[in-house]
C-alpha cells in the first residue's frame, strides 16, 4: 500500500494506493473487503478528477486535455491532448495577466480624466494592448477548426443510390465486414462508422443508407439520418457505379462533395470527372483510394503547429471574449471599456473553469472511467 498525503497529492487530498497480486479473484477479494468497510464506496466516473479540480490541482482545460488523451485512439490526437491542453492554458494565463494590466490602465484613467494628459496617455496604453491582444486571440482562434478537427477525427461521408457500392467499399477499407452487402435495395437503414488511423489522423468513415424517393418509414428515417452526416462531414464521397449513368449528384450534400466511380471490374476505362475509381471486389483503385484520402486529410487538419483550441466550447468562449475587446476598443465611454474588459476577463476565466463550472461538469466527467 502506498500512502500520497495531501495537498501534494494528485487530487490534493490524502490518497491511498493498493497494489494487489494475483489474478481477478483476489482483486475482487480486496474490493469486497474495502466496500464493506463504513464509509467506503467506489468512486464515481471521473471523481478523482474532479476532486483535483475542485482542489485546485488542475484548471478546466487540463481536464479536457486529460479526457482527450484517455480517447485518443491515434498518435496525432494524443500529442493533441498533451500539447494543446498545455499550451492554451499557459496561453489563457498570460492574456488574463495582461486584461488585468488593461482593466487597470482603464480603471486609473476613469481615476484621472479630469488631468487630460495623464488620461490621454494611459488611453493610448491601453488602445495598444487591446489591439495587440486581439490579434493574438485572433491568431489562435484561426487554427481552431484545425484542431477541433483533428481531436474528433476527419468525418467523411459515403453517399449514393441503392446498390453503388457504399457499404461494399466501406468494408474493403476498412478489411472486415462491417456493413451487411446485399443486391436488395435499401439494405443499409442506418449510419455505420469506422475509424481508420491514417498516419496518425483519425478519419471516421459513415456509411450511409442509399438516396432514393420512396421505401418505407425505417428507410426514409434512414435516408434522412443520410442527409444529416452529410451536412456535418468535412468531406462527401458521392458513389456511382461506373456500369451505369453518373446523374445528376443531388445539391445540399455537404460542403465539399467528390465523385467516386465504384465496382471498376464492370468496365473499362476512367468515367470522366470521377475523382476516383475503386472496385471493391478486386481491390483496383484502393490504394490510390487511399492515398488521396490520406492527403485529403492532411490538408483538413492543416500542417505546421497543431490548434490550441480543440473543443466547442474552448472556441466559444475565446471569440467571446475577442467580441468584448473589439467593443472596449470602440467604445467612445472610459465606463463601457471598463466594463467590457472585465467580460472578456470572465470568459476566460470561464475558460479554464474558475467560474460558472458546475454547468460544464456533468458533460465532461460523465466520459471518464469509473475512478479516473
Amino acid at each position: 500500500m502506498l500512502f500520497f498525503p495531501g495537498p501534494g497529492s494528485a487530487t490534493g487530498e490524502d490518497c491511498a494506493e493498493f497494489h494487489c497480486h494475483g489474478g481477478r479473484a483476489v482483486v475482487a477479494a480486496v474490493i469486497g473487503t474495502l466496500a464493506g468497510m463504513p464509509g467506503l464506496r467506489a468512486a464515481e466516473a471521473g471523481e478523482f478528477t474532479r476532486r483535483a479540480l475542485l482542489n485546485g490541482r488542475l484548471n478546466l482545460i487540463e481536464v479536457e486535455a486529460l479526457a482527450d488523451l484517455i480517447d485518443s485512439d491515434t498518435e496525432a490526437q494524443r500529442q493533441l491532448a498533451v500539447e494543446a491542453g498545455a499550451g492554451l492554458g499557459s496561453r489563457c494565463a498570460s492574456w488574463r495577466e495582461r486584461l488585468l494590466d488593461i482593466g487597470a490602465w482603464v480603471e486609473a484613467e476613469i481615476e484621472f480624466e479630469e488631468e487630460a494628459d495623464v488620461a490621454q496617455g494611459l488611453d493610448s496604453q491601453a488602445e495598444r494592448a487591446i489591439a495587440d491582444l486581439v490579434a493574438e486571440m485572433e491568431a489562435v482562434l484561426s487554427r481552431a477548426r484545425f484542431g477541433e478537427r483533428l481531436r474528433e477525427g476527419v468525418r467523411v461521408a459515403l453517399l449514393g443510390r441503392p446498390n453503388a457500392g457504399k457499404s461494399s467499399l466501406l468494408n474493403a477499407l476498412a478489411g472486415r465486414e462491417v456493413a451487411i452487402v446485399s443486391d436488395t435495395p435499401g439494405t443499409t437503414r442506418d449510419r455505420i462508422e469506422v475509424m481508420l488511423d491514417l498516419d496518425g489522423i483519425a478519419v471516421v468513415l459513415t456509411d450511409t443508407a442509399g438516396l432514393r424517393e420512396g421505401g418505407d418509414g425505417v428507410e426514409q428515417e434512414g435516408i434522412r439520418r443520410s442527409l444529416e452526416s452529410a451536412a456535418s462531414s468535412d468531406l462527401c464521397f458521392w458513389l456511382a457505379p461506373v456500369d451505369e449513368p453518373l446523374g445528376d449528384v443531388p445539391h445540399g450534400l455537404g460542403r465539399d462533395v467528390r465523385v467516386v466511380r465504384t465496382k471498376a471490374d464492370l468496365a473499362s476505362g476512367v468515367p470522366d470527372g470521377a475523382w476516383c475509381v475503386v472496385s471493391a471486389r478486386t481491390g483496383t483503385g484502393l490504394d490510390s483510394f487511399m492515398e488521396r484520402l490520406r492527403s485529403t486529410a492532411r490538408n483538413l487538419v492543416g500542417s505546421g503547429e497543431p490548434g490550441l483550441i480543440v473543443r466547442e466550447r474552448q472556441r466559444r468562449l475565446v471569440e467571446s471574449a475577442v467580441a468584448h475587446l473589439r467593443v472596449a476598443r470602440a467604445a467612445g465611454a472610459i465606463e463601457v471599456r471598463a466594463e467590457e474588459v472585465r467580460s472578456a476577463c470572465r470568459a476566460l476565466d470561464r475558460l479554464v473553469g474558475r467560474i460558472d463550472v458546475e454547468d460544464v461538469l456533468g458533460a465532461i466527467f460523465s466520459r471518464f472511467c469509473i475512478g479516473k
